[in-house]
């Protein structure tokens, strides 16, 4: 049997979460990124003990190109980060379009400037040039505004700099080593190894719980 989520390997491994059989390297490369899988699952337990030593390097290789962009963050803003690359991963943009990196640095950018004009008295919405982007960067304003209701004092400064940081490695890790997309696939290796060492289904905590005082 064609394995249903690439339609070209076998399908060997039964899916608890999908209810069928996938191919080894769906099952690898989409576990807890595009599969919900239930902490039951075998192969999700074998790979969190045992993970292979090329799953090993490409996290030392994606921590090395993510790190200067986010070394110059506070921890509340790291938490805001780790936020905001959630959002990433659940966008979804409308009809047939897709979401590059070229979008979250757009989205990210534009929002980082409204805020910074905002943070200096000044009220003016800087527009993105893509929808794609534009979606994305209302979706980072409803993220802020949600961390926010929830009673964390994030000021717009703070916010800004956090968004310039997701600018900066959308804009540059992918120029680094010359890759298509490489932030939105880095980005998603990232988050699914948080699951793992956190052992839940979510890769961050809900907005109120994660912001310091």
């Amino acid at each position: 049997m064609v394995c249903p989520l690439c339609d070209r390997r076998k399908s060997r491994r039964d899916c608890p979460a999908l209810g069928r059989s996938i191919c080894p390297v769906c099952c690898g490369t989409k576990r807890l990124v595009e599969i919900n899988c239930p902490e039951t699952c075998v192969h999700l337990s074998t790979a969190r003990a045992n993970p292979p030593a090329v799953v090993r390097r490409q996290q030392d290789a994606d921590l090395t190109l993510l790190l200067p962009t986010i070394q110059a963050l506070t921890e509340r803003q790291h938490q805001l980060f780790f936020l905001c690359l959630s959002v990433i991963t659940r966008h979804r943009p409308d009809g047939f379009a897709s979401l590059a990196d070229a979008d979250v640095a757009e989205a990210a950018g534009s929002l980082a400037a409204t805020l910074e004009t905002a943070a200096k008295g000044v009220i003016y919405e800087h527009q993105t040039q893509s929808a794609v982007a534009r979606k994305l960067a209302d979706e980072f304003r409803r993220l802020i505004e949600e961390v926010r209701k929830e009673g964390a004092d994030v000021r717009d400064h703070e916010a800004a700099v956090t968004l310039r940081a997701v600018e900066k490695g959308a804009r540059e890790i992918g120029e680094a080593i010359g890759g298509t997309d490489t932030y939105l696939a880095l980005i998603g290796r990232l988050l699914q190894v948080n699951r793992a060492a956190a052992g839940q289904h979510s890769p961050v905590q809900a907005p109120g719980s994660i912001i310091l005082p």
